[in-house]
């Protein structure tokens, strides 16, 4: 499965702000985060949106399905991993499971929560950030934003603007500068 390729890109300022241009070897690359979904403990697909223009455009209906289908897989992975991890568990003690996936053009990062909660960010290969650390703040967003609206119900899809638009906030400062807050303090 074939989301995104990383292009080499002329060395002018033409782009959106939203691209992160990075000089590796004389050349100018343009990455880009494609797309971020959320999937609940049950499966369900709770949040989904594009993060980038260059992101294929995927409806309603295959967000569903892709959100239950890499549920499905995440706990197959788990179950079929002749390395057991102690306990059952990786290194943030959440089940084992799917953390990482690197295609060809794309490369697909999880963090599973204790609770259960998969949040999973799509993005080109290459990308320099530290993807963990993204996806850890988008965590804390969700914590701060999401969990502690009062008319929020676990479980239930994301419908808040501040979340979104902190999401939002968080992606254009991470390909802009190239670090989170997180990464920063290391």
């Amino acid at each position: 499965l074939i989301v995104g390729i990383i292009k080499k890109s002329p060395r002018t300022s033409q782009g959106s702000s939203r691209h992160r241009h990075c000089g590796l070897s004389g050349s100018l690359f343009t990455m880009v985060f494609l797309h971020l979904f959320i999937v609940n403990k049950s499966g369900g697909l709770i949040h989904h949106r594009r993060l980038s223009e260059k992101a294929p455009k995927i409806g309603t209906n295959e967000w569903l399905r892709i959100g239950s289908t890499f549920h499905s897989l995440h706990a197959i992975a788990a179950e079929a991993s002749p390395v057991r991890l102690p306990n059952g568990k990786n290194s943030s003690g959440a089940d084992d499971g799917i953390e990482r996936i690197v295609a060809g053009g794309m490369e697909l990062r999880c963090l599973q929560t204790l609770t259960g909660i998969k949040f999973v960010i799509t993005s080109e290969r290459g990308m320099t950030v530290d993807i963990d650390s993204v996806l850890k703040e988008i965590y804390v967003l969700y914590a701060e934003c999401v969990c502690k609206d009062p008319f929020y119900e676990l479980e239930m899809p994301i419908r808040s603007e501040l979340f979104s638009q902190a999401v939002e906030n968080l992606i254009e400062k991470v390909e802009k500068t190239g670090h989170t807050l997180m990464s920063k303090h290391r």
